[in-house]
């Protein structure tokens, strides 16, 4: 039906807390309501006219009566609240355990063999905010040499070191090793976190994160698509959430603009296939960041660009806005919350838009892209159907 399909995962987004919330301590969650009240209400108009205002209530954000698209929003059927699990989930890999955590550090089993492997005595092993480990530790790193390692409530081992102390290239080689050794703990990611800066009060984050994460434990809707021709092209942290496996085409970003840039240069490129975008600010600069007031800017962003990607958008090209989980930065904690996420489609062949309901699995939207490509994809219930025929013109 539709020739290219583009998928763009606001990282973080989510529209209130599931069922199953409290067993994360995740009940009160309502990433992006929260947001719009600590803001005093969000100026959306693309998204509202696509249907968001129907989701759920969003101050600022109307029920218009005549929307442009079909909404819905979707339960996340994997245990778990980390991106690795969301994304693959979209990807129609539905997984039936959690990966493993250590909210107290990583026992000494793990961190001898680091020192045996790296050569180097960790600072840190604790969990603990990304910004403010810097704070109390980033010195001691400077004078010592040591890196910094700490974890949070999601399945991650992250190394943090300053650029002109473990080079990137040299940051990326140590997390490989640290991957060999974490295979038999099912831990999710290891993740490269270089800074730079002088002292505590000015260290920053530098764009060189790279994450290495396990491999898939089946074929995505990405290697699926691959096998029959069908062109993938991952935008942001794509490739590496799914460890470069069914990625035919991959372009990383340093942020959010980044991401929407390449999105735009993207269509210039690549005529058919699925485009599949990840936009990370939301999350790591302001959700974990406890930063609501920079998470509705960003928001307000996204939304003042969607004219531009819908302009250069043709009949046969189909918009999928969702998000991975929530990371509300109004409740306490910093880490990723257990939350619903937004569905919303837009193309210019949909003419009698509608509600898509709850769907019970992140996977709906990878058996939705399987169809269309005619695929098989054994998780998920695709929608597709549900745009036909009396909604779908042109094609």
């Amino acid at each position: 039906m539709f020739k290219r399909i583009i998928l763009i995962v606001l990282d973080g987004v989510g529209v209130g807390a599931l069922p199953d919330a409290g067993k994360y301590g995740d009940h009160e969650a309502a990433t992006l309501q929260h947001v719009a009240e600590k803001a005093g209400g969000l100026s959306l108009p693309h998204l509202e006219q696509l249907g968001l205002g129907h989701i759920v209530s969003v101050k600022g954000v109307a029920k218009v009566a005549a929307p442009e698209g079909c909404w819905g929003k979707m339960v996340e059927k994997s245990p778990g609240k980390d991106s690795i699990t969301g994304h693959w989930e979209l990807a129609g890999v539905v997984l039936d355990r959690p990966f493993a955590v250590f909210p107290h550090g990583f026992p000494e089993e793990i961190i001898s063999v680091f020192i045996a492997e790296t050569g180097l005595n960790p600072l840190g092993n604790i969990a603990a905010s990304g910004t403010d480990i810097l704070r109390d530790l980033g010195e001691e790193h400077l004078k010592s040499g040591r890196p910094i390692i700490y974890t949070s409530s999601d399945s991650v081992f992250q190394i943090a070191a300053h650029e002109d102390i473990i080079a990137p290239e040299k940051l990326y080689s140590i997390c490989r090793q640290t991957e060999k050794i974490l295979l038999p703990y099912d831990v999710c990611r290891v993740i490269a976190r270089p800074f730079k800066g002088t002292c505590a009060a000015d260290f920053y984050r530098t764009a060189g994160r790279h994450d290495f994460p396990r491999k898939p434990p089946e074929k995505t809707l990405l290697d699926l698509l691959q096998e029959q021709g069908v062109a993938t092209c991952g935008i942001g942290k794509i490739k590496d959430l799914f460890d470069g496996e069914g990625v035919t085409f991959s372009y990383p970003t340093t942020n959010n603009f980044d991401g929407m840039n390449q999105t735009l240069q993207v269509l210039n490129e690549i005529n058919q296939g699925l485009i599949m975008v990840n936009l990370v600010d939301f999350d790591m600069l302001y959700g974990h960041r406890l930063d609501g007031d920079g998470f509705a800017t960003a928001l307000q962003q996204f939304d003042s660009w969607l004219p531009q990607l819908m302009q250069k958008m043709s009949p046969e090209d189909l918009l999928i806005i969702t998000a991975d989980h929530g990371c509300d930065p109004t409740t306490p904690g910093t880490d990723h919350s257990r939350e619903y996420v937004p569905l919303l489609l837009s193309s210019q062949a949909i003419t009698a838009p509608g509600s898509l309901g709850i769907r019970a699995s992140f996977a709906d939207v990878g058996a939705t892209v399987a169809s269309n490509f005619q695929v098989f994809m054994q998780n998920g219930k695709s929608f597709l159907s549900e745009l036909t025929p009396t909604n779908i013109r042109g094609l």
